[in-house]
C-alpha cells in the first residue's frame, strides 16, 4: 500500500517554498530518500544492462560468489553454482544459507534472518564501493550496458554514454557530467589499447556471451564508463 500512496510516488526533492512551509516533513510534502535495499541494488544492474531474467516463481538459485566461501566456513556441502539464466533472477530468488550468507547481500545491509528483523539497517561503506566496482555481477552488468549502448544509434562516444545514462539513471546527463563520462573513456581506452590482454580479460568477466562483432578495446572502455554509472549513489537511491 505505501509503495502505491501519492506521498511515496512523490520526489525527495522540494522547492524552496515546500521547505519553508514543511521542513520537517511532517505533512507528507515530499516522499522518502534512500538507498535501496540489497536485493533492488543487484535488480536495478541487471535490468538496466538487459540481463534481468523476469520469469516469476521457480527454485532457489545460487548466483556467483567467492570461491570455496562454503568449504572455508566448515559447512558440509559445496556451493553449486547455477549457470545460464538462472545466473539472473531476481535477488527474491537466491539461495540463502543462514551460516554462511550470500556475501554480496549482506554488503549491503540484508538481513542475516538469524533472527526476525522488522526495519533492515543502510550503512555506507568502503566495501559497497567495492562491491559495485569489482564484484562479478556488476562486472557483467556493467559489460551488457556497454555492448547496448554501442550497438544502438549512438555513434559517438557522448551518444552512447548518454543512451546508457539515460537507461540506467532515466534523465540525461548534465554537460559537466558527460565531459568527465567522455574524458574517463578516453582515458580507458588509451589504456586498453596499450594492453588488449587486459581488454579481453575484462570483457570476458561473466558467463554472458560476449559480442564478437564489437572492438574489444572500445568495449572495454564502454564497460568501464558504465561500471562507474552503476557505483554511483544516484543508481543506488531512491529519491
Amino acid at each position: 500500500t505505501v509503495l502505491f500512496s501519492s506521498t511515496y510516488q512523490q520526489t525527495s526533492a522540494a522547492s524552496e517554498p515546500q521547505v519553508a512551509q514543511d521542513p520537517a516533513n511532517r505533512f507528507l510534502t515530499r516522499g522518502p530518500r534512500f538507498r535501496m535495499p540489497a536485493e533492488m541494488i543487484r535488480d536495478q544492474a541487471l535490468a538496466a544492462s538487459g540481463l534481468l531474467m523476469e520469469r516469476l516463481g521457480g527454485p532457489s538459485v545460487k548466483p556467483y560468489q567467492p570461491a570455496d566461501l562454503w568449504k572455508e566456513l566448515a559447512t558440509d556441502t559445496l556451493y553449486q553454482q547455477s549457470h545460464g539464466g538462472d545466473l539472473f533472477r531476481r535477488g527474491i530468488y537466491t539461495y540463502w544459507k543462514r551460516t554462511v550468507a550470500p556475501p554480496n547481500l549482506i554488503t549491503f545491509d540484508a538481513a542475516t534472518r538469524e533472527t526476525c528483523v522488522v526495519r533492515e539497517s543502510r550503512t555506507n561503506t568502503p566495501l559497497q564501493a567495492l562491491t559495485l566496482l569489482n564484484e562479478i555481477t556488476f562486472v557483467e552488468s556493467a559489460r551488457n550496458l556497454a555492448q547496448q549502448a554501442m550497438r544502438s544509434d549512438g555513434t559517438s562516444v557522448s551518444e552512447r554514454i548518454t543512451i546508457a545514462f539515460r537507461r540506467l539513471l532515466t534523465r540525461s546527463p548534465s554537460a559537466d557530467e558527460l565531459r568527465v563520462l567522455v574524458e574517463g573513456w578516453h582515458a580507458h581506452h588509451h589504456r586498453f589499447c596499450d594492453d588488449p590482454a587486459a581488454a579481453r580479460a575484462f570483457v570476458e568477466i561473466g558467463e554472458s556471451p560476449v559480442d564478437t562483432a564489437l572492438d574489444v578495446m572500445e568495449l572495454a572502455a564502454y564497460t568501464a564508463t558504465c561500471s562507474v554509472l552503476l557505483s554511483l549513489d544516484e543508481a543506488v537511491t531512491r529519491n
